[in-house]
């Protein structure tokens, strides 16, 4: 049997059945009914944000964050990151906005702040960091790079889940922080999603985007889609919820382990996170010197695939290389982002994998070597 790069979480099936037994008994299955509202408040005591506002997947929540902040003006520009999903980049473009792309750091891939200043100009709406594999960005320099050029902040943490920077939860961070709850997440809803603000004000805006507009049953005074999470996905979440933290420890143990076998082979180089954050231990990425380790990136991922292991190219292409981009943008001007995500594969984590399963992979990997 194949060993995927990620297993979706699921809670007993008896669990589940109790959580969406209300809903049989209700009849309500949407509209932000009694099990979305349970949800939302478990998720605003668990991430300990002030405002949450849940929706059908991160990607609607993304979108609907740049317009809830109001950052759209003609020839507007968002300061953002390449090496990403490309969800991240689309939200932007189809907010009839423009991407601008800064590069990365060396350490642990997050947008580098000390080339943010030089990429801002008078069309300049927004920045649009994004924590990569859940290594919390420097949030205190980007912090103070919008505070002085007065920017919206608003971060793609679709990796940082339950994630804490100096004891603080990642969705207090910048004017807004969109979270997934997609299924291959170390926490997820099925699929789903949430944007933490801080700001009440944005609270109206939210819930009217995702809801047609409606304001109240006889008033519709905004311009909205729809982009509500449903009940039953709300009760997965809920279930799931209930169980993240043992699901979190149990890739604690995934991840340490691989830390043993891998950690000091030439060759192999290692993300640096925050030492100031926690992990989640969603993502195993590793970057291979294709010169020192003997084998490249590609090479090593085909070894894998060869002894049925589907380990991932994350992110690769980088964003500003994709076909649909790459004729707008070029990525020279993003050199340490084009280099991460040529060399860079995420390994196998999930709460089922077994350690005898690890040590299979990390034999094929370490055979691959000098």
């Amino acid at each position: 049997m194949a060993i995927n790069v990620t297993r979706s979480s699921l809670p007993k099936i008896e669990d589940y059945v109790e959580e969406i037994r209300p809903i049989f008994e209700s009849h309500i299955l949407t509209n932000m009914g009694p099990v979305y509202k349970k949800f939302q408040r478990m998720l605003i005591e668990y991430l300990e944000v002030p405002y949450l506002s849940m929706f059908v997947n991160g990607h609607m929540a993304l979108e609907i964050a740049i317009q809830a902040l109001d950052v759209k003006r003609d020839h507007g520009e968002v300061i953002t990151t390449p090496f990403t999903f490309v969800s991240t980049t689309h939200a932007i473009v189809r907010n009839g906005l423009n991407p601008v792309f800064c590069d990365i750091k060396t350490d642990d891939y997050t947008l580098d702040p000390a080339k943010i200043e030089s990429l801002i100009t008078d069309n300049t709406v927004a920045i649009m960091p994004v924590h990569v594999y859940g290594n919390v960005c420097d949030v205190e320099a980007i912090d103070e790079i919008a505070k002085t050029h007065n920017l919206k902040v608003i971060y793609d943490g679709a990796h940082a889940f339950a994630e804490k920077y100096k004891g603080v939860g990642v969705g207090n961070f910048g004017d807004a922080t969109m979270f997934s709850f997609h299924a291959t997440k170390v926490f997820n809803s099925i699929e789903g999603g949430a944007i933490a603000f801080r700001d009440k004000k944005y609270r109206k805006a939210l819930h009217e985007l995702k809801n047609f507009g409606i304001h109240s049953p006889e008033i519709v005074d905004a311009i909205g889609g729809n982009a509500k999470l449903d009940e039953f996905r709300a009760a997965m979440g809920i279930c799931n919820l209930r169980r993240v933290e043992e699901c979190m420890r149990k890739r604690k143990v995934i991840y340490d382990w691989y830390n043993e076998r891998l950690r000091g082979v030439p060759g192999i180089r290692f993300c640096k996170p925050n030492p100031n954050a926690t992990c989640n231990y969603a993502y195993y990425p590793l970057v291979f010197d294709r010169e020192e380790f003997g084998k490249s990136r590609d090479e090593v991922f085909d070894s894998l695939l060869q002894h049925g292991i589907n380990a991932r190219k994350y992110f690769y292409p980088a964003v500003n290389e994709l076909a649909v981009y790459r004729n707008v943008y070029n990525s020279t001007n993003t050199p340490v982002a084009h280099d991460i995500s040529l060399n860079i594969i995420t390994l196998p984590i999930y709460e089922e994998l077994s350690l005898e399963e690890v040590d299979m992979i990390c034999d094929i990997i370490l055979s691959c070597g000098r």
